[in-house]
């Protein structure tokens, strides 16, 4: 009789543990059908939205969780994912390759990698923003009697420099009405990366371009906020107004509003043998040609932050 019971014990276990199994795959099934071929409806389709109602903002982040699905664990996070980005540059499919280094620096801002994904992208960045394309808010804009360019540049939220920029003039030339100008707002923020060592420039939440620093002296804390004060350009002692002639060879400089330091350019090879930081500048110093686009694309009161 024990040996009876023993047996149907047994078997009951057999019969429970092959209902599990069956209800495993059917719910499996269930599941795959309804992520790709057709959602199930009811409660099914609360627990797991079928992929086309999945928050917009969150595509990003999928996307770039795609980008190392396929990589071998031996590889550094991020860089198949560039070697594709490279790839892709060099088939002329760039704006597949900007995503891709967008998704690099966003998804894995500490890998080896991230640094060369946020310069190129930045380099592309730039190409759209200051070449002869649209987007960024550039607008057209219609001179009407009484216009002035400090005025047509304050209206528009923009500078002097980069009207001259967008509309490819040398120097400031006489406007009447119904002459037309290309203009675009400059209310990117300025972002000083202490611990990074870097500058970089942002649109809202966008992530426009980066410049290594050569020096920082004398910084705030770090969580610090504030704006610029003015910018100057400077020749042989004199202050060179955007309008001159001699404004493209002036030295630039950005004041920050407070505490009360500069970013300007700085040659490295005008520091002395010692390779002391005492004698430089208060304030951050940047390469002469990235202090001369980082001018362009600031104006007054855009915000400052220092991290």
């Amino acid at each position: 009789m024990k040996w009876l019971s023993l047996t149907k014990i047994i078997w009951a276990v057999r019969i429970l543990a092959g209902l599990l199994v069956l209800l495993v795959v059917a719910l499996t099934a269930t599941l795959a059908y309804h992520v790709h071929i057709q959602p199930v409806e009811g409660k099914l389709s609360q627990i797991i939205p079928e992929p086309g109602s999945l928050n917009p903002h969150l595509e990003a982040i999928a996307y770039a969780l795609s980008l190392e699905e396929r990589e071998a664990p031996d590889i550094e996070p991020g860089e198949q994912a560039f070697r594709k980005a490279v790839e892709l540059m060099s088939s002329g499919r760039m704006n597949e390759a900007h995503q891709k280094l967008t998704g690099i620096y966003n998804m894995f801002p500490n890998s080896s990698v991230a640094k060369n994904a946020r310069r190129i992208a930045g380099a592309m960045n730039m190409d759209a923003l200051l070449g002869s394309g649209s987007g960024f808010d550039r607008q057209t804009y219609q001179v009407k009697p009484g216009d002035s360019y400090l005025a047509i540049a304050a209206k528009h939220e923009t500078t002097i420099e980069m009207i001259i920029h967008l509309n490819s003039m040398k120097q400031l030339k006489g406007i009447q009405p119904g002459h037309e100008l290309v203009v675009m707002p400059l209310n990117f923020r300025i972002l000083v990366e202490m611990r990074r060592n870097a500058v970089s420039i942002w649109d809202g939440g966008r992530f426009l371009t980066e410049y290594p620093a050569l020096a920082m002296n004398g910084l705030p804390k770090p969580g610090t906020k504030t704006s610029i004060h003015s910018k100057i350009a400077e020749l042989n002692g004199g202050k060179i107004l955007s309008h001159n002639e001699s404004h493209s060879a002036a030295e630039k400089i950005i004041q920050i509003a407070s505490p009360k330091l500069q970013i300007r350019g700085w040659d490295k090879h005008m520091q002395d043998d010692s390779g002391s930081n005492d004698q430089l500048p208060r304030g951050i110093l940047l390469l002469p040609h990235h202090i001369e686009e980082l001018y362009l694309l600031t104006r007054a009161d855009n915000i400052v932050e220092f991290r």
